[in-house]
């Protein structure tokens, strides 16, 4: 018995000898989520994207950037 979590929806790419096309329940349920994308953007959305967008940029030089400070502060005190 296949067990999945109650909140995450059950997806099926098997036809099982059915059409593969697409049914008017699935369109209709596409239609709605793309209604449903277009009302979110908007400058909120854009500065949630832009938020979105530099703390991956940072996170994925965290360490590196780390690294460099220690660095440098322990070249200058060294120098002075």
């Amino acid at each position: 018995m296949t067990h999945r979590h109650p909140d995450m929806p059950f997806w099926s790419t098997a036809s099982f000898g059915d059409s593969t096309d697409t049914s008017p329940v699935e369109l209709s349920g596409l239609s709605e989520h793309l209604v449903s994308c277009k009302g979110v953007n908007g400058r909120l959305f854009t500065l949630q994207c832009l938020a979105e967008a530099a703390d991956r940029f940072i996170a994925a030089r965290l360490v590196t950037t780390l690294v460099v400070a220690a660095f440098l502060i322990g070249v200058t005190s060294l120098v002075m």
